[in-house]
């Protein structure tokens, strides 16, 4: 069976690529209860980490430094909440772009690697050498736009996946912390519509879903030293509707019912065990919290 890699890239901070990459990765787990789901942080936020991981960060465990000098990302991946696999982030990438000059490493890390499933690329906010690998790995690049500057870094992103034959068709533009109160025109257009039109006349693919702006979402991704999950945590809210369409959407585009069948992926480790209530809980309560709207 085939792997599957997205990432999530814009040149622009503040767009809300981490929390697409990581709530998409819990919303395609659930949806798809048989695919395995790899999250990888080309950032040295360490988000992911304190989001998935079953017990606080260790400095002194593998990360993705040391699975990348080995070419191979199986002895450092990890399982980790939601039934989501995850890399661990190194404290500083700095050293990672160093070794990233070549576009097409990460590539020939991940097909080494061969985790039987979807792996998420979450990126640094830059259009620099490990943001570019990750776009040349990617059968789908995710590139959120939030308003009119990040549309202009949007730009610059399709310019460079237009350098290989037809990758600019691997681009789509996500609208992301949308506000559709404000009129910003005389024709009394509000932000999405000028940032659609736009989209359209420069002929960008982009997904008809989007994801608003929610003070509750944001608290969860700012408000605990441990993000929170939408399906989990924001049931009832606009994001949570979002989130479902777009992990549907991203579902059909890959298309990610072909991918299901194929077997869970070896563990190179057994995992620490889980907090009390956090295992079996979390994943029934995953499950329910997905098909209720």
């Amino acid at each position: 069976m085939r792997r599957v890699t997205l990432s999530v890239c814009s040149n622009k901070g503040g767009v809300g690529k981490t929390m697409v990459a990581t709530q998409l990765a819990i919303y395609l787990r659930a949806l798809y209860q048989d695919l395995p789901v790899l999250l990888v942080g080309l950032d040295d936020q360490r988000i992911i980490d304190r989001m998935f991981g079953l017990r606080p960060p260790d400095p002194g465990q593998p990360n993705l430094k040391h699975g990348w000098a080995e070419r191979d990302l199986r002895p450092v991946v990890q399982l980790g909440q939601y039934g989501i696999h995850f890399v661990p982030t190194p404290p500083d990438t700095g050293p990672l772009k160093m070794r990233a000059e070549d576009p097409t490493m990460l590539r020939s890390i991940l097909e080494r690697t061969d985790f039987p499933g979807l792996t998420i690329l979450d990126t640094k906010s830059d259009l620099e050498a490990l943001t570019r690998n990750a776009m040349v790995a990617s059968d789908l690049v995710i590139l959120p736009v939030s308003d009119w500057s990040a549309f202009e870094e949007a730009e610059k992103a399709f310019a460079l996946l237009g350098r290989e034959p037809g990758g600019e068709r691997r681009g789509r533009v996500l609208f992301t912390l949308v506000d559709r109160r404000t009129r910003i025109d005389r024709e009394g257009r509000d932000l999405y519509e000028r940032l659609a039109t736009a989209t359209e006349e420069r002929g960008w693919p982009r997904f008809q879903s989007f994801l608003s702006r929610s003070p509750r979402v944001e608290a969860l991704s700012s408000g605990s030293t441990i993000p929170g999950s939408v399906l989990h945590q924001a049931r009832g809210t606009a994001v949570h509707r979002q989130l479902r369409e777009l992990a549907e959407e991203v579902g059909k585009l890959l298309p990610l019912g072909d991918a299901v069948s194929m077997p869970a992926p070896p563990r190179t480790a057994s995992p620490p065990a889980a907090p009390p209530g956090s295992a079996a809980s979390l994943k029934n309560a995953f499950l329910r919290g997905l098909r209720r709207r």
